[in-house]
């Protein structure tokens, strides 16, 4: 079958909704004017693993350490001032981005470090650490004979975390399987989470299969046994309009570079009851109440979890990254790569010896496509892209486990974004048949 090369526009676009004009948006991203391997234009289709920044980002991140730059909440000059002010704002900012308050958003080096909060919690409260054993909320105190869930599709800092917390406690690591098109098995959900558990910890969109989980579905579970709830946002709330509040999570967890931002950063939201319950992770300076020689109190959340000083510059960059896509308008946003979607699915499902990995239809799915070539390697694929200038990504994808579940060592992996048109995915179709020509299969 013959595809025509369009790139998505006003006519093609769901009703209601602005097409996104992807011409213009590629002049705002610096990096995507560049030229690669023997002078190549740059086609970036890995923005599942980083997403590219826009001037816009790159400019707000220099300003701030141009104009005011000073440690936060504690000095009395007016740079401390003006940063502790940027600081919050950005808070207010992303927080408003997935419907939350800024009181309930918590700042982290990366999402990795916002899960292992959330894992820490649970061990530090098991320990006692510092508090006295009447002063730990029941809820964060494991024991032999509780139950942790995760699905067999999490990133392994949605997974290891919560091995580390069982082998720490005594508690047991139950999972919820996938089907083999790589959408998770509900279908025996009453009996992996059931009175035992006591913590659900699920990724919203995979980072391998593309699959976008009934996370709101699998929260009520939890909810209705008394078990705390953790979504891992990471892939879903850079492509789609996510309200943290609607999904039924005690705690969202994601980060800044994934969605224009800069690295270095991450995001927790969690309802205030719960982050004022949990135990800290990490402790130190500004996450304190009072400080004696033989004991301490903690601030009230969200300061209690962010001790020494912050990534200030990185919180300002990321809520620059907020309003360039609420901009665009994260429906349309959403939109938009869901066309992409279809049209990459279709033009692969075309292929002879291409087989993808995950959902093979466009209903719950995001723009991760994994797939595998029928006699090459993926890392002799992705090698052969790299050479025309595709940058696609290949291996585990960390979700080792997944790979496991579908009897591949590892896949190629093309994820798409705004800057990315059909003519960038059909560029890397060619350079796949053209590895295919070339290693004969």
């Amino acid at each position: 079958m013959t595809q025509t090369s369009v790139a998505p526009t006003e006519a093609s676009a769901p009703d209601g909704l602005r097409p996104v004009d992807v011409a213009r948006i590629r002049r705002d991203f610096p990096i995507l004017a560049r030229t690669v391997r023997n002078d190549r234009p740059l086609v970036y289709l890995d923005s599942a693993a980083t997403s590219q920044k826009p001037e816009q980002v790159l400019e707000a991140e220099s300003a701030y350490y141009r104009r005011c730059n000073a440690a936060v909440h504690r000095g009395a000059h007016q740079l401390a001032e003006e940063a502790t002010d940027a600081y919050e704002e950005a808070r207010r900012v992303i927080a408003g981005f997935v419907g939350a308050s800024a009181d309930d958003l918590v700042f982290t080096k990366n999402a990795t470090e916002s899960l292992n909060l959330v894992a820490y919690a649970f061990s530090n409260g098991t320990a006692k650490g510092v508090h006295a054993p009447d002063a730990v909320d029941p809820r964060f105190v494991l024991n032999p004979g509780d139950s942790i869930v995760v699905t067999q599709m999490e990133h392994h800092a949605n997974l290891v975390p919560w091995q580390e917390v069982c082998a720490k406690t005594g508690a047991t690591l139950r999972w919820i399987g996938l089907t083999d098109d790589g959408r998770l098995d509900l279908d025996g959900l009453d009996t992996v989470i059931d009175s035992t558990t006591r913590v659900v910890s699920i990724v919203h969109q995979s980072n391998l299969l593309g699959t976008i989980n009934p996370v709101s579905e699998i929260m009520r579970r939890a909810q209705a046994v008394g078990a705390i709830g953790v979504v891992d946002g990471c892939q879903s709330i850079p492509h789609m309009p996510v309200d943290v509040t609607a999904l039924g999570a005690d705690l969202v967890a994601w980060s800044g570079h994934k969605m224009l931002g800069p690295t270095g950063i991450g995001m927790l939201w969690g309802r205030h009851e719960v982050l004022d319950a949990m135990p800290p992770f990490i402790t130190g300076g500004s996450m304190i109440e009072t400080v004696f020689m033989d004991h301490s109190t903690y601030a009230p959340a969200p300061k209690r979890f962010e001790a020494g000083t912050p990534m200030v510059a990185q919180a300002v960059g990321t809520a620059e990254a907020v309003r360039y896509l609420d901009a665009l308008g994260m429906q349309n946003v959403a939109a938009h790569e869901h066309l992409l979607t279809g049209y990459a699915l279709e033009r692969l499902e075309d292929m002879r010896g291409v087989r993808i990995i995950g959902p093979r239809d466009n209903v719950a799915r995001g723009s991760a496509i994994s797939f595998v070539v029928e006699g090459i390697h993926p890392h002799d694929v992705g090698q052969f892209l790299d050479d025309r200038g595709v940058a696609v990504r290949v291996g585990h994808h960390c979700a080792w486990p997944t790979c496991r579940r579908f009897d591949v060592p590892a896949t190629t992996r093309l994820s798409t974004y705004i800057y990315n048109d059909t003519t960038d995915i059909d560029v890397a179709v060619e350079g796949v048949r053209a590895a295919q020509e070339f290693f004969g299969v």
